[in-house]
């Protein structure tokens, strides 16, 4: 066993989607269309949020926070990918593998308990509607806030220092297009216990203590929904959850599928390649499907473009006169 171990690693070498060259290249132009449709569609819900106080409540305080979790969650790993395919070099350092991966970990869990906030802000407004705005205060969404935050950026910063124990094997190739934990691991030469279980006990923070927090806060508000009595009012509730139900969905069915597909599947590129549905395609859609779904957000939206329509046409008017 010559060779196996090395304490000092300089570099990881990161496979990619695809083993050829010229495959790798033509993922170029299709991943920095998807990142920039991402990068401007959640930038575009910030500032419509920010900017037009009729949204300045709770669910769209969670809203906006999403939408910048999703830019800076894509932001961790596409860029790299592209500037990799771009000069042909499939090397990352030590250093940017471990920053990566904090990032990655860190708004990828801040999704997870966002969503859970947000699925409990649907509960107090349809189960609870009189004491809404005295239970989700400002100050309480403050402290959800900060504890999601706090504990994405617990569970993050407690991986990467697990990982700096370990060393690592000579061949340092991760069949993947950005620094995935469990790979990273898997490469490991020194003993991982304590990673291994750290990587479970974050699987029932981030996965199954939030999923749970969502289907409890659903049920209740199914059941509450079920019982009033006009077809309009069960209409009008089922719309308010309605957008949030959907990126759920698509968050968890996606994020089970890239689990169930590594589990099953021997080779690791079939985990890399399932896995750009919840790293690209989930935070490209979920502006299009609040944006489609809300009639508030549409409307925020759209009155910039209205206003500099009328602005145009105000200058275009007094040049003719003139």
């Amino acid at each position: 066993m010559e060779g196996r171990n090395q304490t000092h690693v300089t570099e990881f070498i990161l496979l990619g989607l695809s083993d050829q060259g010229e495959q790798q290249s033509l993922l170029f132009w299709p991943f920095l269309s998807m990142y920039l449709v991402t990068f401007t569609g959640n930038l575009l819900m910030v500032l419509a949020i920010i900017t037009d106080s009729c949204l300045h409540t709770p669910m769209y305080f969670f809203l906006s926070n999403l939408s910048f979790s999703d830019i800076c969650f894509t932001s961790t790993t596409i860029p790299k990918m592209l500037l990799n395919i771009q000069t042909q070099s499939r090397v990352i350092s030590y250093e940017g593998c471990l920053s990566q991966m904090y990032f990655f970990m860190l708004f990828g869990g801040l999704d997870h308990f966002l969503l859970t906030v947000m699925a409990y802000d649907r509960f107090v407004a349809i189960c609870h509607p009189l004491h809404y705005m005295v239970i989700m205060n400002s100050k309480f969404c403050g402290i959800l806030l900060l504890g999601s935050w706090v504990l994405s950026i617990f569970n993050s910063l407690l991986h990467d220092l697990l990982i700096l124990r370990l060393s690592f094997c000579t061949k340092l190739e991760i069949l993947h297009f950005f620094c995935e934990l469990k790979q990273v691991i898997q490469l490991a030469c020194s003993d991982t216990f304590l990673n291994d279980l750290a990587v479970y006990l974050a699987c029932g923070l981030l996965g199954v203590v939030p999923l749970t927090g969502i289907l409890s806060s659903y049920s209740r508000i199914v059941t509450s929904i079920l019982r009033i009595s006009s077809v309009r009012g069960k209409y009008k509730a089922f719309s308010t959850c309605g957008s949030h139900l959907s990126v759920v969905s698509l968050f968890y069915a996606t994020g089970l599928g890239v689990y169930l597909s590594s589990a099953a599947a021997q080779n690791s590129r079939t985990s890399a390649i399932a896995s750009v549905m919840y790293t690209v395609v989930t935070p490209m859609l979920n502006p299009f499907i609040y944006g489609l779904r809300n009639r508030d957000i549409k409307q925020a939206l759209g009155k910039p473009f209205s206003r500099g329509t009328f602005s145009a046409y105000k200058i275009l008017c007094f040049r003719i006169k003139t």
